[in-house]
């Protein structure tokens, strides 16, 4: 998105001079010296309110540098022109970009920080952000009393208004509708009015229980500033906020900006060539598991993807233009040919289709790879030695699962990365609290077999972290669980965890606070399709609008049967495609390019924590200097150049509307040097 600026020929001197030349356009009587200097980092006045907690979240996940004052700190540091701006060199400096505030005037309308505030965003052309506000004139407004509306907004269609589509919103497409997760609960709490002059809608509403339509969301042009008017509620997490962030972010830095934002979505599908046990919906627990009654594993009947299974997921994908990592484990496969007639309809249609799909190495035969597990007790414990050391699986056992699973896949033909890994169940890594540590073999084990990137569990494990040589690359579970094969199952284990033990169910989530337990049992025949289905869809799309490229983790057990994974998958994506336009595509990575995303991530924000990151924009050049090696998140407007030491190339792939890149200097150069439109 190109920058853009509106100016008033009412606006003071100062603005025609200064801001203008923010911008790279020429003043009469400006010179190279005098241009000033805008660093690329953001203020961030904070009041606690989640408005501004969200959009600071925004910031942060892009991987944007900003720095917070807070107004309750009795120590915070006094908004003065001296805190705001400076000189280097002899050339004035905006030490910020731009301004997010709680509202228009948290520190008082013409007390002398907000003064002093308001000056700065004139002379610079710095924009302001405001986060949460009420409809009133001073922001552009009518009164909602005049034709507007003040109340819930639960489940209204928004739109993006064709200003905000030739705007900072150009990559939304569709209708944004609002959340509306619980009858019982208002979710969202907003103004709808009418605009005034020198306000423009990016975002509006139909008026409830009246007519015409109200903004929520707009740019107020006044007074030689430029604010961007929030007038609803918010949290970081709701859909509505998830889906506007990305054009609030733009806005306020004009399209120019360090950090990075995609929106990513990939699927693992775990124990792919092996069975899975199956719920017993007598003994509400699986057979073959430790805890169930009776569980020697008989009694049910095994889930496994059939060769039409196979057929359908390769159909699905070329249908939905979406990719499925199979998560692979060869040797579970060949013993259950032998134990079937010496043939495998499944594993023949799957080789046949080998190259639709990723392949990632999930161990042979699905051990254990941790502690030796003593059964004896429920829950298990580690096995000891006599001496009371624990015992660990061998670094020679752990590597033959990994190494003989990786060379069947060789002989088959199999599109695999060696340095790609997931352990079943994430195993060899520690396991709270059974577990507190990881095996000390496995690090060895990942040496030997050339394994860079082995997957966990994001719900155990969020960050990435070492192991060895060799960096985890978390991943989300999806709650379509691993030992069910049909809706009815899969409601009724639902059922069991998520109800109270009044009404049949575990009781589980009366005692865990993060947990809610069911108001009542989901309908055998229909709970799936109307509860679980949009819950999970609603989970796995938040995590692709947040920046988040994390996998999601199934079970091959979800693609037999009544398939049930695919209702999930088809709602994400249709959701997606409905409101995002065609240049914001969703990003299905590899485990490795999540790794390495989730590496250059780590690497970047120390740099920016430890100050060792110099970015600024001088008219239309920006130049960013970091530690040696570091790769440098960069988003800028179609156009942009980078300087080579002989000429300029083209920067960055394109990406709703702008262009980014990880990127470092060019060719004996010490800093990244770019070039705006």
């Amino acid at each position: 998105m190109a920058p853009r600026v509106r100016i008033r020929r009412s606006a003071a001197a100062v603005l025609a001079t200064a801001g203008l030349l923010t911008l790279g356009l020429a003043a009469p009587g400006a010179s190279a010296a005098t241009e000033p200097r805008i660093d690329l980092r953001v203020l961030v006045v904070d009041n606690g309110d989640s408005p501004v907690r969200a959009i600071t979240a925004q910031l942060a996940g892009t991987g944007i540098p900003y720095t917070t004052v807070e107004l309750t700190d009795p120590d915070r540091p006094t908004i003065t022109e001296a805190f705001l701006s400076d000189t280097v060199n002899g050339r004035p400096r905006a030490r910020f970009q731009g301004v997010v505030l709680p509202n228009e005037a948290p520190f008082g309308a013409g007390s002398a920080e907000q003064t002093a505030l308001e000056t700065y965003e004139r002379t610079y052309g710095i924009p302001q952000v405001d986060a949460y506000t009420w409809a009133h004139p001073g922001v552009g407004l009518d009164y909602t009393s005049e034709g507007g509306w003040a109340g819930g907004l639960d489940g209204s269609e928004a739109a993006v208004t064709a200003a905000g589509k030739a705007g900072p919103f150009d990559y939304l497409d569709g209708a944004l509708t609002f959340e509306d997760n619980s009858p019982v609960v208002q979710e969202s709490y907003g103004y709808a009015a009418r605009p005034r002059s020198g306000y423009t809608s990016y975002v509006d509403v139909p008026v409830p229980a009246g007519t015409g339509r109200g903004s929520l969301v707009g740019e107020y042009a006044h007074d030689g500033r430029r604010e961007l008017v929030v007038t609803f509620a918010y949290n970081q997490h709701q859909r509505q906020f998830r889906a506007l962030a990305r054009g609030i972010v733009e806005w306020l830095t004009q399209g120019v900006h360090l950090g990075r934002d995609r929106n990513y979505f990939a699927v693992h599908v775990d124990d792919v060539f092996a069975p899975d046990s199956r719920w017993d919906t007598e003994r509400d627990c699986t057979p073959g598991d430790l805890d169930c009654a009776g569980g020697d594993g008989e009694g049910t009947t095994p889930i496994r993807m059939t060769a039409a299974d196979a057929q359908y997921a390769a159909q699905w994908q070329r249908e939905r233009g979406f990719t499925l990592d199979m998560v692979y484990n060869a040797g579970s496969g060949e013993e259950w040919k032998a134990e079937n007639g010496g043939t495998d309809a499944l594993a023949a249609q799957l080789l046949a289709d080998r190259n639709q799909y990723r392949w990632i190495n999930h161990t042979y035969t699905h051990p254990y790879l941790g502690c030796v597990q003593d059964t004896s007790t429920v829950p298990w414990t580690c096995a000891k030695h006599a001496d009371g050391t624990t015992r660990w699986m061998s670094r020679a056992e752990i590597t033959a699962q990994i190494r003989d699973n990786h060379n069947w896949a060789v002989r088959q033909g199999l599109p695999v990365d060696r340095t790609e890994l997931v352990t079943g169940e994430h195993s060899g890594l520690r396991t709270l609290p059974q577990q507190p540590q990881d095996n000390p073999n496995l690090a060895g084990a990942l040496a030997d077999t050339g394994v860079k990137w082995i997957a966990s569990d994001n719900s155990r494990e969020p960050e990435q972290r070492a192991v060895g040589g060799a960096l985890t690359v978390p991943r989300h579970p999806m709650n379509v669980y691993y030992n069910v094969g049909t809706a009815e199952e899969m409601v009724d284990e639902y059922n069991f965890v998520y109800t109270s033990a009044a009404d049949g169910g575990s009781g589980v989530c009366e005692n865990n606070p993060t947990s809610t337990c069911l108001d009542d049992p989901l309908d055998p025949q229909t709970g799936y399709a109307s509860y679980i289905v949009p819950q999970e869809a609603r989970i796995a799309l938040g995590h692709a609008l947040n920046n988040d490229p994390r996998p999601h983790y199934v079970h091959q057990s979800n693609l037999a049967e009544d398939r049930l994974l695919y209702p999930v998958l088809d709602k994400v994506l249709a959701d997606y495609r409905a409101l995002f336009a065609d240049n914001t595509p969703v990003e299905n990575l590899s485990q490795k390019a999540i790794g390495t995303e989730l590496q250059r991530r780590a690497a970047w924000q120390n740099a920016v924590a430890n100050g060792r990151v110099s970015a600024y924009r001088i008219g239309s050049t920006v130049t960013v200097t970091a530690p040696g090696g570091t790769q440098i998140p960069v988003t800028v407007p179609e156009g942009t150049k980078q300087q080579l030491l002989l000429g300029t190339t083209t920067f960055g792939t394109p990406y709703a509307g702008n262009r980014s890149a990880w990127a470092t200097p060019a060719l004996l150069q010490s800093a990244l040097t770019l070039k705006l439109p």
